[in-house]
C-alpha cells in the first residue's frame, strides 16, 4: 500500500483540554490554535486578553514565554514523541498589548536521540515580538 502524501497546512489538535496553552476548556488559558505548515514548522495565533497581561495594558512575559513553549511543543505531532523543556531561552523585542493577536511559528531545527532542538518567531501586525 502507498501513503498518500501529508497535505498541509494539517490542524493539530490539543493534547489536553485544561491546558493553559492550548485547551479548549481553560477559563483564562491562551486557547492557542495551531496547524502544521509543513513537515517541519507548525503555525498559530493566540489573542492576548486581559486574563494575559502583566504590566497594565501589556502581556506578561511569562504567559508569552508559555505561549513560545506550547507553540514549539505542537512540533512534537510532527516527530510523533513525547518530550519535556529541558531548556527554554525567549528574546522579548517589544511589548505585546492586550488585545493583539499573537501570530507563531516553530521550526524543527533537528533531533539527536531524546534532544528535540526547535525555534519559534511571533510577530503582532507583521512586526517581530518574540
Amino acid at each position: 500500500m502507498i501513503a498518500e502524501p501529508e497535505e498541509f497546512p494539517r490542524p493539530l489538535p490539543s493534547h489536553y483540554e485544561r491546558c493553559f496553552g492550548c485547551g479548549r476548556d481553560h477559563p483564562t488559558g491562551l486557547h492557542l490554535v495551531m496547524e502544521a505548515d509543513s513537515e517541519s514548522t507548525v503555525r498559530g495565533a493566540f489573542l492576548v486578553t486581559e486574563h494575559h497581561q502583566g504590566a497594565p495594558g501589556l502581556a506578561h512575559g511569562g504567559v508569552i514565554s508559555a505561549a513560545v513553549d506550547e507553540g514549539m511543543g505542537y512540533l512534537l505531532w510532527l516527530v510523533e514523541s513525547p518530550a519535556v523543556t529541558a531548556h527554554l531561552e525567549v528574546d522579548f523585542r517589544k511589548p505585546v498589548p492586550v488585545g493583539s493577536r499573537l501570530e507563531l511559528q516553530a521550526r524543527l531545527e533537528g533531533v539527536t536521540g531524546r534532544k528535540i532542538r526547535a525555534s519559534l518567531t511571533g510577530w503582532v501586525n507583521g512586526e517581530i515580538v518574540v
